[in-house]
């Protein structure tokens, strides 16, 4: 008999609540691992494109690229993996980016370095979609927030690192960085190829998911919602919060960069402590009113940025800002898994490319009318956004939570009727 774990190792179970599968824990290492290389390399790639004599624009074109070819590929995510399998497909992705980002630190021209970081985007098409969609069809609806949150956990907690392990390898050299990515990337798609599990390898304990015509899913209201809340914030993190909020603390608040940084950090690890009770929200209580708090939320603290007078409200904001981007980032994609079933690949792919639309067009069009009409007006349309998600969220169908568990999925119409069905 193996010894058992101590207790500080052990974490209490609730009545009735199902524990996480192996994919779970995997994904999660994955995910820190991806987090963690690219962490290292955001820092220094718009230095490294400028060594090249390009001008801003251009070193923006190289970010913009890995973004652009993302959301190109998407669409076909969904039937490499109905060919060749979730786990086939993540780790042929993560080895995609990792071969692409290796090459990239020896270019010798900008225009090689667009085309691998183009190659890369590819690549974390691939990863993005298929370690989402396996993640969704490895659990069944009562523990989806948990399983959401831990992989999310582990993003936050490798992007974290990862900046700051950057630092010190820019100091080694300004290439190095572009290595490190590709060696974490290496493990983590070697990892993924040993440790997951194709569909048909998991154990009879797994979810039996139930294949939806894919015209049902785009017409159900949980998964319109998710995808609508997935692009107010997308818009509002990448285009309001990452692309105006540093210029903010210098033009409007009158502080150094410095405190771009520090506001940041302590905004990532409010969300990295809140995002464990999200997820458990989201079992219990459920995604429609997990995603109706989150985007009000969201949107009154992304608003409230635009008018913080000093320093200590505007970090303020933004740690409340963490707190609702860790129940979405929870409850929509529970509620695409909800909404998909077996069919996971395409939705998924939709739902990732929402928010890449999100994040693609937030910064131009929020720049844009913060030059031209000031800054409130472009945190109010990011605002907007998210609010509309919250009328989507809102016409979601209830659930029935289950005591002590999850919410008991309830069977409605493609439409999503808002009436809930009975289930003893």
């Amino acid at each position: 008999m193996p010894p058992a774990r101590p207790a500080f190792l052990r974490r209490r179970q609730h009545p009735g609540e199902a524990r996480l599968p192996r994919e779970v824990y995997v994904l999660g290492l994955i995910a820190f691992c991806v987090a963690v290389g690219f962490g290292v390399l955001v820092p220094v790639l718009p230095v490294f494109a400028r060594s090249f004599g390009v001008n801003n624009f251009e070193v923006g074109a190289v970010v913009s690229a890995f973004a652009l070819m993302r959301l190109a590929c998407s669409p076909f995510c969904g039937r490499l993996i109905g060919i060749f399998g979730e786990r086939v497909v993540l780790a042929v992705g993560i080895y995609v980016v990792a071969v692409s980002s290796g090459l990239a630190g020896i270019s010798t021209s900008y225009e090689q370095l667009l085309v691998l970081r183009g190659l890369g985007g590819i690549g974390s098409a691939m990863f993005t979609v298929s370690a989402t969609t396996l993640l969704l069809t490895s659990v069944g609806p009562g523990v989806r927030g948990r399983a959401t949150g831990f992989f999310q956990a582990g993003f936050l907690l490798g992007g974290m690192a990862g900046p700051a392990i950057g630092g010190v390898l820019a100091a080694i050299s300004i290439t190095a960085p572009f290595f490190f990515y590709a060696a974490t990337l290496a493990v983590a798609g070697t990892v993924g190829l040993f440790l997951l599990r194709t569909r048909s390898e998991r154990p009879g304990d797994a979810p039996d998911l139930a294949v939806r015509p894919l015209r049902e899913v785009l017409h159900d209201r949980r998964f319109q919602a998710a995808c609508l809340v997935s692009l107010g914030q997308g818009w509002s993190s990448f285009g309001v919060r990452s692309a105006l909020v540093p210029v903010l603390v210098v033009e409007v608040l009158h502080r150094s960069t410095s405190w771009t940084g520090i506001a940041f950090t302590c905004a990532a690890v409010v969300q990295t402590v809140a995002v464990g009770p999200a997820g458990r929200f989201v079992d219990t209580v459920g995604r429609r009113p997990a995603m109706m708090l989150g985007t009000v939320l969201a949107a009154a603290s992304i608003l409230g940025v635009a008018f913080a007078p000093n320093i200590v409200v505007l970090i303020a904001l933004l740690c409340l800002y963490g707190v609702a981007a860790a129940f979405l980032g929870t409850a929509p994609a529970a509620s695409v898994g909800d909404a998909a079933g077996a069919r996971g690949g395409t939705p998924v792919a939709i739902f990732s490319m929402s928010s890449d639309v999100g994040a693609i067009l937030g910064p131009l069009v929020a720049g844009f009318l913060a030059d031209r009409v000031g800054y409130p007006v472009a945190f109010a349309v990011g605002a907007a956004l998210l609010l509309v998600g919250t009328v989507a969220s809102a016409r979601m169908p209830r659930e029935t939570p289950h005591p002590g568990a999850a919410p008991v999925p309830v069977p409605t119409d493609p439409q999503g009727s808002d009436e809930p069905t009975r289930v003893d």
